[in-house]
């Protein structure tokens, strides 16, 4: 294992990988189901690449001019994701054969077979909308089950259990007690509803994952293959690798940049942190420190715009407004927990007395933005389209399209054709784990639906919470972190956008503030042990202990335990405009949540590393914790009461060091 950089030029310096490739795909096998699939050689492999080639260059023209019918569009779009899925993920994980067993085959023919009954059929089951046949209880039934043993392969057993519950409780209602109690549907209706309707596995979920989903998953491996990844990676280093703690910073910086580039937590950790892990145990780092500041930063990724978790585009369906808006909304709270992040690290590095990079070790950042500032043009170009008022399709498909226009600029940076084609078959693999995903919270979704189980479970938990929404948000984080512990972050929130949301609006919670908390704590479990993937991941890098790489990752994201609680109570952090306020006064307020909360993170920062000016004492950790706290809420009074408690704490420790100080002199 490399622990230094290593100089390439003298013009450019750039970073050598501290972590070989071999390395990063066996943890990324171990920790991220998705890189789980067999390595194919001969006319399968290229059928499947052929196969998902095609995938991508169907999705990119239907953004370009239009999509399809709805069940033209959905239905093709999991049938081939079956396909793929039973081609190249084995039954069992952890097979090191990669021959395909006979019934693999079979399995991914039925896949093609019920996508294409949608085809063959199409005019004939609009016509008949609402009278179903055998046949179709038969093909809806093969394809319910072809879709759990999908999710199965790929996204682990806990999603396919609970919506195996769902399909339980849809048949057997009747046995179910007080308010879950319904009379109980037949197969045939199940079946139906499921497959043959636009309300179950073809619903919102794989609506957004047939549009706005796949489009962007595949621009974020096109901005992969240009090299902006290993780019930003080594300018984050270049410009705060000599600071104080700058491996740590760098690692932060880099992950929230490469939160645009992959939405997986686990590949975002591995990816990044194969350079920043080792570089921040060679300054003196612990290891469980530094596998922790990686996963926790690496998670944030997905909390930040203009490219956010896959999740957030589902929301724009559920909420039913532009995902530009909801990217702006996300900015200020993804702020606050980079902010707290980049604080914690600090201080722990002040604490420790942690040094950076020798400066003759850094990459050159002055040259690589000389360089290679062309790279980041695609990211802006999103970001412009978006706010401009492009649709998500669009957008992606223009950015994709610049992404390969500016990356012909340099030699090293120039994708052939082969790279492009290369490109679009990767893209293709990498969405195949959000599309089982949809599929499977489309079934779960279905029954809440068909059955009226979602209100039902929203009166149920503002009954349990006696109307209070503390508790509500209490209920529902506690049930969000420990759904995301097994069921990936899209299917988590569709499912908590479907039954613990509403409860929150009932209770006032403005929409998009409800919809973002149940997406925040779906995010945070990839640090949250006992099931901490981001983290174990990051541990498998630092050889740590994966179990206290896990709670120092949660410490580092104390921002993400509480920031959603405080823009569902004051949404003005989330862009919400309260009524009767003018534009003037809406700036006004949000400058001034924005500066009084990253102040308030220093606080939360100092509370959990235990040092300010110097080692902190039980009391004034407690301290630090609540003046952060309350200047993280938006309020007059809180400010004050914060800033004085901050400035108190502050007073005490500078006391204490001066005191320290004049001993020393004696």
């Amino acid at each position: 294992m490399a622990e230094e950089p290593v100089k390439k030029s003298p013009e450019e310096v750039t970073l050598s990988d501290g972590i070989d490739k071999e390395t990063q795909e066996k943890i990324l096998a171990k920790y991220d189901r998705e890189h789980a699939y067999r390595r194919l050689e001969g006319p399968v492999a290229k059928f499947c690449f052929a196969l998902a080639v095609v995938w991508a260059l169907a999705q990119l023209y239907t953004a370009a001019f239009g999509v399809f019918p709805s069940t033209l569009q959905r239905a093709p779009h999991v049938g081939v994701a079956l396909i793929l899925i039973f081609l190249l993920y084995p039954a069992k994980r952890g097979t090191s054969s990669n021959n395909i067993p006979f019934y693999d085959y079979i399995l991914a023919f039925l896949g093609f077979s019920v996508s294409f009954y949608h085809v063959y059929y199409y005019e004939d089951l609009v016509w008949r909308a609402g009278i179903y046949t055998q046949t179709d209880m038969i093909v809806g039934i093969i394809a319910v089950l072809l879709i759990l043993e999908a999710t199965r392969r790929i996204a682990g057993p806990v999603i396919v259990t609970l919506a195996s519950f769902f399909l339980f409780y849809a048949y057997f209602g009747n046995y179910f007690p007080s308010f879950m109690a319904h009379p109980g549907l037949t197969v045939k209706r199940i079946a139906v509803f499921q497959w043959i309707s636009t309300e179950g596995i073809l619903g919102i979920p794989i609506a957004v994952s047939s549009t706005f989903i796949f489009l962007f998953m595949l621009f974020a491996t096109f901005l992969r293959k240009t090299g902006i990844g290993d780019w930003l990676t080594d300018l984050a280093v270049g410009i705060t690798g000599g600071a104080t703690g700058g491996p740590a910073k760098a690692a932060v910086i880099a992950s929230a940049c490469q939160g645009t580039v992959s939405g997986s937590s686990v590949a975002n950790t591995v990816g990044t942190g194969s350079v920043t892990i080792p570089l921040m145990k060679s300054i003196g780092y612990r290891p469980e420190f530094a596998g922790a500041v990686e996963a926790a930063a690496s998670t944030g990724g997905q909390l930040m715009p203009p490219i956010m978790g896959a999740a957030a585009f589902v929301m724009t369906e559920f909420l039913n407004i532009p995902y530009g808006k909801i990217a702006i909304a996300a900015a200020v709270p993804a702020l606050l927990y980079f902010t707290g992040i980049f604080t914690t690290v600090h201080l722990e590095a002040l604490k420790t007395g942690l040094t950076g990079i020798p400066k003759e070790k850094l990459p050159n950042w002055v040259q690589l933005i000389k360089r290679k500032w062309f790279l980041a043009t695609p990211i802006a170009a999103i970001i412009w389209l978006l706010v401009k008022g492009y649709t998500p399709m669009l957008a992606a498909f223009y950015a994709l399209l610049l992404c390969i226009a500016v990356s012909m600029i340099l030699k090293e940076t120039r994708m052939s054709l082969w790279d492009i084609i290369k490109a679009l078959e990767e893209g293709a693999r990498s969405a195949l784990p959000v599309v089982a995903a949809c599929a499977t919270a489309g079934i779960i979704v279905g029954i809440i639906t068909l059955t009226g189980l979602g209100l039902k479970m929203a009166g149920g938990l503002l009954t349990l919470a006696q109307g209070n929404i503390y508790l509500t948000m209490f209920f529902t984080m506690i049930g969000s972190i420990i759904l995301g512990m097994g069921v990936p972050t899209t299917a988590n929130y569709i499912i908590q956008a479907t039954v613990s949301a509403p409860a929150l609006v009932a209770l006032g919670a403005a929409p998009l503030a409800a919809h973002l908390f149940v997406f925040y704590f779906g995010i945070v479990a990839d640090i949250t042990p006992p099931v901490a993937l981001a983290a174990f991941a990051g541990s498998g890098i630092a050889r740590s202990d994966p179990l206290k790489t896990g709670v120092e990752a949660s410490k580092l994201g104390a921002a993400a335990y509480l920031v959603p609680y405080i823009f569902v109570l004051s949404p003005v952090l989330v862009m919400v405009r309260p009524e009767g306020v003018t534009t003037a006064v809406f700036v006004f307020l949000i400058l001034k949540a924005v500066i009084t909360a990253v102040i308030g993170m220093v606080g939360v920062g100092g509370a959990t590393t235990g040092y300010l000016v110097t080692n902190g004492r039980w009391y004034e950790r407690i301290m630090l914790l609540i003046g952060g706290i309350s200047l993280i809420n938006p309020g007059t009074q809180t400010d004050i009461a914060g800033i004085a408690l901050l400035v108190f704490v502050w007073f005490l420790q500078k006391q204490r060091v001066k005191k320290q100080k004049a001993k020393l002199a004696v």
